[in-house]
């Protein structure tokens, strides 16, 4: 089969970078043929002033990607046309070529950009769901949620304003890839349709379980208050006899490094780790922290990295999170920004090494259930599958 994976790269790497090159890897590994149109956030810092001054409009309507699209599919006539991200540089009009080309279009829902300007559903490190579900989102636009701008909250809510009710999603995307049960029933309450909505997990490495004395608990993430970093340490005053590696960076950073020199060495902050170095450091620990709140994350990487290694997970009762990690069967559950709560739980984990052995067996076996390229690459061309038949496309004889 040959694939048009379309993607722009934001400024930042992320998540979702990770996802289209892993797929793009997966496929060509499994012998199918990978054409890629990319755009990249860092073209702008190069933009003359026309280019500067049309940008709000191309994140509507990119003329230039569009035409690009169709020159490329006319060119290299894939079977499919699978989207990570459109946004801001691609925009819905390349849905418009795949169209008059004839190629079906699956779309993976990264974040909830289709629903929220900021793509995050949080504000003031709080959920937020003020625009779900609305015609024009006007909440963004009063609390300026996109980088914190008016002026660039409303040109968002006007690409999906005019984009919703033009029913592009609805009519031009054949199939929609979303991480989780929670975002799929998201992405429904907000109006796509349920039956193009499949739910698939990203996967990650095998990184295997070490036959190793785990002697401490780890958190690994960015270290800011949408992450529970907070409560985390609140929890930690209480429990200084408990070991605590944390590796991340962000905003309170500084919070992790005082608490680490009051705590006599049970708490460290870790400098940042070579890829092989920190799965080591995953192996060897007890249990993992995931400690969330008020954020709807749209995947775990961490947790689902951690289940790679046999290791549970102690996580926020919210979101995905919750989904992710079975109480008492993979992990345990908190109740979201209560100190005390993850606490408790943690005293629970340390004190009961066997119960927790156990549940750490049942996170492996959750991985290789849910989160390999094995398990993924059967998912992931049934439903490259539906979208080919839907509303009878025809191939032209190609052989897939």
């Amino acid at each position: 089969m040959k694939i048009l994976v379309v993607h722009n790269h934001y400024q930042r790497p992320g998540g979702e970078d990770v996802v289209a090159r892993t797929e793009k890897e997966l496929l060509n590994a499994r012998g199918h043929q990978v054409v890629e149109y990319v755009r990249h956030n860092d073209e702008i810092a190069g933009y003359g002033p026309w280019r500067k001054a049309t940008l709000a409009a191309r994140i509507v309507w990119a003329w230039d990607s569009h035409r690009e699209i169709r020159a490329l599919l006319e060119r290299e006539r894939p079977h499919i046309a699978h989207f990570h991200n459109t946004f801001p540089l691609i925009s819905p009009a390349a849905y418009y070529a795949c169209r008059y080309a004839g190629v079906p279009v699956v779309q993976s829902l990264h974040n909830p950009r289709l629903v929220c300007p900021a793509a995050t559903f949080q504000r003031n490190h709080r959920v937020c769901q003020d625009c779900l579900g609305r015609k024009f989102a006007w909440p963004a636009m009063l609390h300026a949620c996109y980088r914190g701008s008016r002026a660039e909250t409303f040109v968002v809510a006007a690409m999906l304003t005019i984009h919703w009710q033009l029913r592009t999603w609805n009519r031009l995307v054949d199939r929609f890839i979303v991480c989780t049960d929670f975002y799929r029933r998201k992405f429904v309450e907000a109006g796509l349709p349920a039956e193009k909505i499949a739910v698939k997990p990203h996967f990650v490495e095998d990184y295997g379980v070490r036959p190793t004395a785990r002697t401490y608990a780890l958190f690994v993430g960015r270290l800011a208050p949408e992450k529970g970093v907070d409560t985390l340490l609140k929890a930690w005053r209480k429990l200084s006899r408990i070991p605590l590696g944390v590796r991340g960076e962000g905003p309170l950073e500084g919070n992790v490094q005082r608490l680490a020199e009051e705590s006599g060495g049970a708490v460290q902050l870790l400098s940042r780790l070579a890829r092989s170095e920190l799965v080591g450091l995953m192996q060897g620990a007890r249990f993992l922290v995931w400690p969330s709140e008020g954020y709807y994350e749209t995947f775990g990487y961490v947790a689902a990295e951690a289940f790679s290694c046999g290791i549970p997970v102690v996580a926020s009762r919210v979101g995905v999170a919750e989904e992710i990690v079975e109480d008492g069967r993979t992990g345990l559950h908190f109740t979201p920004g209560d100190p005390q709560d993850l606490a408790a739980k943690v005293e629970w984990a340390w004190t009961h090494p066997a119960e927790m052995e156990a549940m750490g067996r049942a996170a492996r076996a959750e991985y290789e259930g849910k989160y390999t390229a094995e398990r993924n690459y059967p998912m992931l061309m049934e439903i490259y599958r539906k979208a080919l038949g839907a509303k009878g496309w025809e191939l032209g004889g190609r052989q897939c």
